[in-house]
């Protein structure tokens, strides 16, 4: 889910200060003053300020409410990933909480933003993973084995061309090949998931010594485009999972994209 933060945090923000220093609310709010004082005396004053409060209020941000994830609901090895991205995504988040509010603070919320999303894509590739390894399950690979050593020994010199022994055999083999595909997509997702997130914790580490020692957002060096570039492998990923659905998953997965680094 994505990093909820505390209403102080959500309150000093760019947004909020636009709403209380902003003209329009000043002349608003002194005419709504104004004209309650002429109607209600004194306690006009009051209401003139309720409006500029409700105006405030309406400017602070929500927390976003993302994807429910429960790394409970998928199995191993599945569940691990989901719930070593969700520890980073806390981390993070309690990171952010502990900061004076400011430049880097804020340029920090927006690369936890982006961080969020990526713990979102792993919480995807999880469930995709499941999915998967669940209909490999299904395909008794042994079974279809000794059933075309049957058909293959009891052929004497062969079998016809297009003949029912043919594509009884050529249906067995295709279970076989299907499920020794659908091994290696498994076995490949499973290997850049743990790489995936690795990279994310060690992100995350970067970011939370950064929060006590950086000065500025220009010291956050390449933090966001390196969480930027992950985000996007981790898209690539879970699309390249989706695009097996329906069919036997005999597309490779995609490399890591390379990038080179730049500012935050």
């Amino acid at each position: 889910m994505p990093a909820r933060l505390r209403f102080r945090d959500r309150f000093f923000t760019r947004p909020v200060a636009r709403a209380t220093t902003s003209p329009s609310a000043i002349l608003v709010t002194g005419a709504a003053a104004a004209a309650g004082v002429l109607a209600f005396g004194p306690f006009g004053v009051l209401a003139g300020l309720v409006g500029y409060a409700a105006r405030v209020a309406l400017a602070v941000p929500r927390n976003a409410k993302g994807e429910r994830i429960d790394p409970f609901a998928v199995k191993e090895p599945w569940r691990r990933f989901v719930s070593e991205a969700v520890q980073a995504q806390r981390r993070f988040a309690q990171a952010i909480r502990g900061m004076a509010s400011g430049p880097l603070q804020e340029r920090l919320t927006e690369i936890g933003a982006r961080l969020d999303t990526g713990v979102e894509e792993v919480w995807r590739i999880a469930r995709r993973g499941q999915l998967l390894a669940d209909a490999r399950r299904q395909i008794d690979v042994r079974q279809a084995q000794w059933e075309l050593q049957q058909v293959r020994a009891n052929t004497g010199e062969g079998w016809a061309r297009g003949s029912p022994l043919e594509q009884t055999a050529q249906a067995l083999q295709a279970q076989i090949d299907t499920a020794a595909r659908m091994d290696g997509v498994i076995r490949d997702t499973i290997d850049r998931l743990r790489l995936m997130d690795a990279r994310l914790d060690e992100m995350v580490t970067r970011a939370v010594e950064l929060s006590v020692q950086a000065d500025t957002s220009a010291d956050l060096g390449g933090l966001g485009n390196d969480v930027d570039g992950l985000v996007t492998e981790m898209e690539a990923l879970r699309q390249a999972l989706e695009d097996t659905s329906g069919r036997a998953p005999t597309v490779a997965l995609p490399d890591p994209p390379t990038s080179a680094a730049g500012p935050a």
